[in-house]
């Protein structure tokens, strides 16, 4: 593989389980947090996605808020302004992976960074929120280029803000299409695939695939 001398980790369900969100929303829906929670990451991406393509940029902060008043009336449900505070609050609280900070610690000796397509509003609160910012010597949000991932143009806006060369960056996520886009733009990839899903098919193939994170170790 080379020298590695960064290694950037996508944040939500790569260190962040997104699906945290669950007791939540059944505290408010009984019985349809599970069915609510999947329905709100699929649009999600989705949403992100399509603005992306319709060159019709809106935050990852409003988009996870549309996304979530669509999954809710997609499940036959209503939500109020206060819940729908309490359900966008979680997200800066998600609860990360057992083995995530287990696997941070041991990779002291190496320039760690974050890049999401979360803003900052939503990333740098969840960091500090769960004891994870010491970890990091960079949280990169696509919102400073206003472009999401997977295009190259996302990718290409960290790599200059760490100010190292694509082939010496290891890019670690459990998001299938996020590690096509980091293949395709010419990163080295590690898939943490915590689902157990088939290769995506875009003749991209991972570098590697773990089931978690201590397999990069």
């Amino acid at each position: 593989m080379g020298s590695i001398k960064t290694i950037i980790f996508d944040a939500y369900g790569t260190l962040y389980d997104v699906q945290s969100v669950t007791t939540t929303l059944d505290n408010f829906y009984p019985k349809k947090g599970a069915e609510i929670s999947k329905s709100w990451r699929e649009k999600q991406i989705e949403y992100s996605l399509l603005r992306e393509l319709m060159g019709n940029y809106l935050s990852f902060y409003e988009i996870t808020k549309d996304a979530l008043l669509y999954a809710i009336e997609k499940h036959g449900e209503t939500v109020n302004k206060q819940q729908t505070k309490t359900l966008l609050e979680v997200y800066l609280h998600l609860k990360p992976y057992p083995e995530v900070k287990g696997v941070l610690s041991q990779l002291n000796h190496q320039q760690l960074a974050i890049f999401s397509n979360g803003s900052h509003n939503m990333l740098d609160p969840l960091v500090k929120n769960t004891g994870m910012k010491n970890y990091f010597e960079q949280v990169i949000s696509v919102d400073e280029i206003k472009h999401f991932k997977p295009t190259i143009a996302a990718y290409d806006y960290a790599t200059k803000k760490l100010g190292i060369r694509k082939d010496e960056i290891l890019f670690v996520s459990s998001n299938g299409w996020d590690i096509s886009g980091a293949k395709n733009y010419g990163f080295h990839t590690a898939w943490i695939n915590r689902k157990q899903l088939p290769i995506e098919k875009l003749n991209l193939t991972p570098d590697s695939i773990y089931t978690d994170l201590t397999g990069i170790l």
